[in-house]
């Protein structure tokens, strides 16, 4: 049997992966280091494993036909397996904005459709350089944005309802299997397929690009203002130019006065973390070096943690209000100790 060439491929793995690299140059403020988007490739290419395992499992022991596993089960179990990285990523709040999203996504996709095409080269060692074509431009590229799409609706879900936890990831999901579906369902005119990806994903992802990083300077000028005004008014001492200054003169009133003291305390570290996290975006934002974590900043992250440990539960919960806690604040944090 005939090898596959060099040409064959690089047709069926360097498409995804230049396309990712394009991802990463026009992301704005370049928020992902390299290594986590390694690792998020080397995870996705991890769930192929298990795919085929449980392809295995589905025409071996269930009896399933080919056409059947690959037209509609396929889909689903693909970007389930897919989804768990995602929702790993959101559990440990990794993803801050729709941009961070849309690459991550594609990253996981990326990755899974790589070990997929290697597997393929192998099979298929006769196949023509068009077949090749199509898995590299088409096949992958629908990994990728299939991907894509499942964590950038997510994260659009969250945003609204941040309750939800990861049941936000089952509309994309279900979004997502449904376009893999489909994609599948054309096999008989790849050339259409194809086509729709190279159309489709990348219309996607510039919109997603646009709004993400609207949003994101938006959420810049808005939080720092806010967070400048907060620490301000715990610097001095005098809250009632604030709006949440009659809440914080209440909590020194109704905690023990250790307690009240670690939780201003607290309020106060982490709204510099919080400041300064939006200054390194901002930086991040102008193709200006970031410094490296330094010890002051070190020591008031170690800080905080001490103080979550003694404020508890109930001291965090008398917090709430002032600092929500959502994911993008977690996400802050985050930034600063990966930075």
């Amino acid at each position: 049997m005939a090898e596959p060439t060099l040409l064959h491929a690089g047709v069926a793995l360097l498409p995804v992966l230049a396309f990712l690299g394009v991802l990463l140059m026009f992301d704005s403020y370049k928020l992902l280091r390299p290594r986590l988007v390694l690792a998020v490739l080397a995870a996705g290419a991890g769930m192929t494993v298990l795919s085929w395992l449980a392809s295995q499992l589905a025409l071996g022991r269930q009896g399933w036909s080919v056409a059947t596993y690959s037209g509609w089960a396929a889909p689903l179990v693909e970007e389930l397996l897919k989804g768990l990285v995602i929702a790993v990523l959101v559990r440990g709040h990794r993803i801050g904005f729709l941009v961070d999203a849309a690459i991550l996504g594609f990253a996981v996709g990326s990755g899974f459709a790589l070990v997929e095409n290697l597997a393929y080269l192998r099979l298929l060692r006769e196949a023509e350089l068009s077949t090749w074509i199509v898995r590299g431009f088409g096949t992958a590229v629908m990994h990728g944005g299939a991907t894509a799409m499942l964590a950038v609706i997510a994260l659009a879900v969250l945003e609204r309802r941040p309750q939800a936890g990861l049941v936000a990831l089952l509309p994309g999901g279900l979004l997502a299997a449904g376009l893999h579906a489909a994609f599948n369902q054309l096999a008989e005119w790849p050339q259409v397929a194809m086509a729709t990806m190279l159309l489709g994903v990348p219309a996607l992802l510039a919109l997603v690009f646009h709004i993400s990083e609207r949003g994101l300077a938006r959420w810049l000028q808005q939080g720092f203002d806010a967070d400048a005004g907060l620490l301000a008014a715990l610097r001095s001492g005098r809250f009632e130019e604030l709006h949440a200054g009659h809440y914080i003169e209440q909590l020194q009133h109704t905690l023990s006065p250790a307690m009240a003291a670690d939780a201003l305390r607290y309020l106060r570290r982490y709204t510099e973390l919080s400041l300064r996290a939006k200054g390194q975006l901002m930086l991040q934002e102008h193709e200006l070096p970031v410094p490296a974590l330094d010890e002051a900043t070190q020591a008031r992250l170690d800080e905080l943690q001490q103080l979550e440990h003694r404020l508890g539960r109930s001291g965090l919960r008398a917090l709430r209000p002032l600092l929500p806690m959502r994911r993008k604040q977690l996400w802050q944090l985050n930034l600063l100790q990966t930075g």
